[in-house]
């Protein structure tokens, strides 16, 4: 399996289940419950998701995964959404692969992807580096902070 050459990640240690077709390596994915291609950025993204649910404790019912958003007329996917109960998102995830470095056009990215969908915090990872922001939209600006918070303190209503 070619498993094994996927990067070692600054995320604890999770359990996943491996399949290989057709020369390929398939991962499950718990959340989406289905078998997905395992690609740098795949890889990234089941970590992140399991961070969130295991060490953060969010709920994976309020977790979405690559869902479309429009914005400016054009058709995007983010990668991750945490929301709150009342629909609102908490969250935005912006993941790419561990070897693309965290640049100002990512961090533009998400910024525009939060135009639309008014997340609290965000978060920006490659696996191997996390940057996290708390929003302040009375001052449009965003404050980095050094992690997101656990569920239980987060606004939920």
């Amino acid at each position: 399996m070619h498993f094994y050459a996927m990067d070692k990640l600054n995320f604890p240690d999770y359990k996943f289940q491996f399949k290989s077709n057709e020369n390929k390596t398939f991962v499950f994915d718990p959340l989406r419950k289905k078998w997905m291609v395992l690609t740098p950025e795949e890889w990234v993204r089941l970590h992140c998701v399991q961070f969130l649910i295991q060490e953060k404790q969010y709920p994976a019912s309020f977790i979405a995964v690559e869902k479309q958003i429009t914005i400016f007329n054009t058709v995007k996917r983010f990668d991750v959404v945490i929301y709150q109960s009342n629909q609102d998102v908490s969250v935005l995830v912006e993941c790419k692969a561990p070897r693309e470095q965290i640049t100002q056009k990512v961090f533009d990215q998400i910024a525009r992807y939060n135009l639309k969908l008014k997340s609290n915090y965000l978060m920006v990872t490659n696996g191997m580096f996390h940057y996290f922001c708390q929003m302040d939209y009375d001052n449009q600006k965003y404050t980095f902070i050094k992690s997101l918070p656990p569920f239980k303190s987060v606004k939920n209503d």
